[in-house]
């Protein structure tokens, strides 16, 4: 092994430690939280606080459980909650599509959404965008589905209840298992965000940034997007938020991003991230595509380009500000 292969693989050990140390910081306390109120029954409360909300949209009262799970906890946690009511929904394809891109709009919010704090924009406003962003498109979905009559055939769900769910058990129990559960999810975490680190590094090496960022230049054109930030947010679009606002830490404390442009970054990573896995996982509960994918990102992209036009100004010098105002 050469000197250099030496030297760099000694610097991406030393990056991938410093930036998990980093996003573990965020994720672990909010994590125990989270874990916490599971164990009294938060969950559930808050289902009870979105019921009206899910009538308004067009969903049954058993939606208002699934997404709560969804959003504090995960999306795999939604999928279990699904399964656990399989036996008393009764859903058409249209509410289950809306549903389920209300799933991949909000879901995990406790710890993305603090690692969005970190990454450099505001956790309340990110959180307020996906939610609104979730109920929205839900009831745009639902909708359209009552006026036209489109995915209005009732959805099987026998399937689901064929399987056994295992149940989480509560108790000293239930924390042993979470423990184990976080344990290998840190692991899984640590070998990622190397593996990710890897990748930026022969993209740049090889040129691929360069010419990724130019075959996406339309869509930022229309996003309002910055190139300089494209490569990391295309990565956490692709695979997660965790990871790719992990890759946004530590290029904003490279490069020293402006504010508009982490904000519009992260917003974009809120909305619409993890289309391969989390798509997929949907797809095999029946939901969608046009709906789930195709819709949600078309929404996305127009939700970044009104934002990148509101927040025109924050770039702008103070002094032009003090002249704009004046004049």
């Amino acid at each position: 092994m050469t000197r250099a292969m030496q030297r760099y693989l000694f610097d991406l050990i030393n990056r991938s430690q410093k930036l998990f140390v980093t996003l573990m910081k965020v994720m672990l306390p909010v994590m125990i939280i989270v874990r916490i109120g599971e164990e009294f029954g938060a969950i559930e409360v808050v289902s009870e606080w979105l019921t009206p909300v899910m009538a308004l949209i067009g969903l049954p009262p058993e939606a208002g459980l699934i997404w709560a799970t969804c959003a504090l906890v995960s999306m795999y946690g939604a999928v279990g909650a699904f399964i656990g009511l399989a036996g008393h929904l009764d859903m058409t394809a249209a509410q289950l599509s809306a549903l389920c891109a209300m799933m991949l709009f909000a879901h995990g919010l406790p710890v993305e959404q603090a690692i969005v704090k970190r990454a450099g924009a505001s956790f309340f406003a990110t959180t307020a965008l996906r939610i609104a962003a979730a109920v929205g498109y839900g009831a745009l979905v639902t909708w359209i589905s009552n006026m036209t009559g489109w995915l209005s055939e009732p959805v099987d769900f026998t399937w689901m209840i064929g399987g056994d769910m295992e149940m989480a058990a509560t108790g000293v129990a239930g924390w042993g298992d979470w423990t184990v559960q976080t344990i290998k999810s840190l692991v899984v975490s640590f070998a990622v965000i190397t593996s990710l680190l890897i990748i930026l590094d022969v993209m740049k090496v090889s040129g691929l940034t360069d010419k990724f960022t130019l075959a996406l230049s339309p869509i930022l054109r229309i996003s309002g997007l910055s190139r300089d930030v494209a490569p990391v947010t295309t990565i956490g679009v692709l695979l997660g938020l965790t990871f790719g606002g992990a890759l946004i830490i530590e290029e904003a404390r490279k490069n020293n991003y402006p504010k508009r442009t982490l904000f519009l970054s992260l917003s974009w990573l809120s909305l619409s991230h993890s289309l391969i896995e989390d798509t997929a996982i949907m797809l095999a509960l029946g939901a969608d595509i046009w709906v789930v994918l195709v819709g949600r990102v078309i929404l996305t992209l127009i939700i970044i380009a009104l934002l990148a036009r509101l927040t025109l100004r924050w770039d702008k010098p103070q002094t032009a500000l003090a002249t704009d105002s004046a004049t």
